[in-house]
């Protein structure tokens, strides 16, 4: 049994609400949810299609997409937790956001008695969704973080050029800019030269600040744990083995590795100086030098949490019985922590291929990777590899999220 709390398995009836049901993350943290006894209610999109929507084991509703009113899905939302309270029972309910928009969304509901948020809430949100607020807490804790600019009009980075030398990367300080009544996603720009930037500050429309920051290459890392009352329980590390675009994107591959005491110890100081409880990823950068750069703070489900998962680590779990229990971790075990497993995702190691291929958008990027070095590896499947979004119960979903992998990021990336 993985991962059980006191909470008996046999003497809890929960309900959890999870969504965006298009998280990368959504089909793995219901398999986690579901295997440890919880029923699960997924909410999508509406009109999107993802990979959850093919599971067996979750039943979807769809609500209005806060990219068109941030009202309206609200509003939709509220009558889908409505609807299930009305027909809960003696069950617990408990809302679980899988992405950035859904933290947001669900931090600013006014939840009734019936319902437990598995989320940051509060300060903890609005640190969870400002890259400004991470940087200046992670520098406090002794994290290293590379000199960052505040950028609010296109005079200030280039006044600030005298601190920031090429190349730069351009970042919005905001995870979940907000206008008009509707959310949006603004994309991160790497530039090189002066004509770089002023190419991307021509597509940059000044909604919403932006970090900029040196650009600097190196290895994505992750370190990942609980924050229970009594301190970080379930400790687990990786490295990016593949990102799904060499640009600047989430990984197609991963390996697990320990984490260096160091780190955690600036991982506790920072936790602890933010008041967090519950699950938390810090994204590092691994430079050349060997040195060890703060990227992030993500307060939801992570992207690769199937390598979690492969390890015996069930974060999504122990997330919903700490929101139902403060003290569960009392009980909680862990049944393994293994490192060097590798964990891919076959959507977007295929779309590695596809971004390797195009080439390199900026000049800053020195070490684009070669095509048919790549190509070796994307097709080279090694003893022990596993794989994100597998269940040999839920197929489906395996090959949804390959077909959706694809389709958005070829409609998006127009490649």
């Amino acid at each position: 049994m993985k991962g059980v709390s006191n909470l008996s398995r046999a003497g809890t009836r929960a309900t959890v609400l999870v969504g965006f049901a298009e998280a990368l993350s959504a089909p793995e943290v219901v398999w986690s949810l579901i295997d440890d006894g919880f029923k699960v209610v997924a909410f999508a999109r509406r009109g999107r299609l993802s990979p959850l929507r093919y599971s067996r084991h979750v039943e979807c509703h769809e609500i209005c997409a806060p990219e068109s009113s941030l009202e309206k899905a609200a509003s939709d939302l509220g009558a889908l937790m409505r609807l299930l309270s009305g027909a809960k029972g003696e069950e617990k309910l408990i809302l679980l956001p899988l992405d950035d928009k859904a933290v947001f969304l669900c931090s600013r509901l006014q939840l009734d008695a019936d319902w437990r948020l598995a989320g940051p809430m509060g300060d903890s949100a609005q640190v969870a969704l400002n890259k400004t607020l991470q940087v200046e807490a992670a520098r406090s804790a002794g994290f290293s973080v590379p000199e960052t600019l505040l950028v609010n009009t296109a005079d200030d980075i280039l006044d600030g050029l005298a601190n920031l030398s090429f190349p730069l990367i351009l970042r919005p300080s905001e995870c979940v800019p907000m206008q008009d009544g509707k959310l949006y996603k603004c994309p991160n720009w790497v530039c090189a030269s002066h004509d770089e930037l002023r190419a991307a500050l021509s597509q940059w429309s000044a909604r919403v600040p932006l970090l900029a920051q040196p650009f600097i290459e190196g290895d994505g890392e992750g370190i990942f744990g609980v924050v229970m009352p009594e301190g970080i329980r379930a400790w687990s590390g990786h490295r990016r083995l593949r990102m799904m675009n060499p640009h600047g994107s989430g990984s197609s591959a991963c390996i697990s590795q320990p984490v260096p005491a160091d780190l955690k110890q600036k991982a506790e100081v920072l936790l602890k100086s933010i008041n967090w409880r519950g699950i938390f990823m810090i994204e590092l950068l691994h430079d050349r030098s060997g040195k060890v750069w703060f990227v992030e703070l993500n307060g939801r489900p992570w992207g690769s949490m199937a390598l979690s998962r492969r390890q015996g680590l069930e974060y999504p779990a122990w997330q919903a019985r700490l929101a139902m229990d403060q003290e569960c971790s009392a009980g909680m075990t862990i049944s393994s922590n293994r490192t060097g497993v590798v964990c891919r995702n076959v959507g977007r190691e295929l779309m590695h291929l596809l971004f390797v291929l195009k080439g390199a958008k900026s000049k800053a990027l020195t070490s684009w990777p070669s095509f048919w070095k790549t190509l070796g590896n994307v097709l080279r499947i090694r003893r022990g590899d596993t794989f994100y979004n597998w269940r040999s119960d839920d197929r489906k979903v395996f090959v949804a999220d390959c077909y959706c992998t694809i389709h958005d990021n070829l409609c998006k990336s127009r490649i």
